[in-house]
């Protein structure tokens, strides 16, 4: 399953990413994953600053998959970036995060997130979750565009 947009993985744990990314290819998400370790890199890559100036900006994620504990500038803050700006703010955004607080739950929602989940430990659960994930977000749910 396959949109041609790439899937924008925002994870600063590399046993995580290790994981999400096996958990694509077992089930086929052919898209491809850029990886940003931190919210000014995720920032950089979104609004084609830093490291990423220069990036065409037509070409938006057609997911973003956000950790919360993020170093650098957190995911909530990344997220509240997100929302406040015109090329970015309708672009699906899943929470992607081990944190199991109320508030960050809450806070998340009220950002604009598109959905909150909690990672699964077992990588069984989590292949599936993944493989749940892409046949909804990229091919089944329509964006604004």
């Amino acid at each position: 399953m396959t949109t041609d947009r790439p899937i924008l993985l925002v994870e600063d744990n590399p046993d995580d990413e290790a994981l999400t990314l096996r958990a694509f290819a077992r089930n086929e998400i052919t898209n491809p994953v850029l990886v940003a370790r931190d919210g000014v890199e995720a920032l950089d890559y979104l609004f084609a600053t830093g490291s990423h100036a220069g990036r065409d900006l037509a070409l938006m994620p057609a997911l973003i998959l956000l950790d919360l504990k993020l170093p650098r500038i957190d995911g909530l803050e990344v997220l509240r970036r997100i929302r406040a700006d015109a090329r970015t703010r309708w672009v699906p955004v899943v929470i992607l995060t081990t944190s199991r607080e109320q508030q960050d739950i809450y806070e998340g929602y009220n950002l604009g997130a598109n959905s909150y989940i909690r990672k699964p430990v077992d990588f069984e659960k989590f292949s599936q979750f993944v493989g749940q994930l892409g046949l909804y977000w990229l091919m089944l749910n329509q964006p604004a565009e």
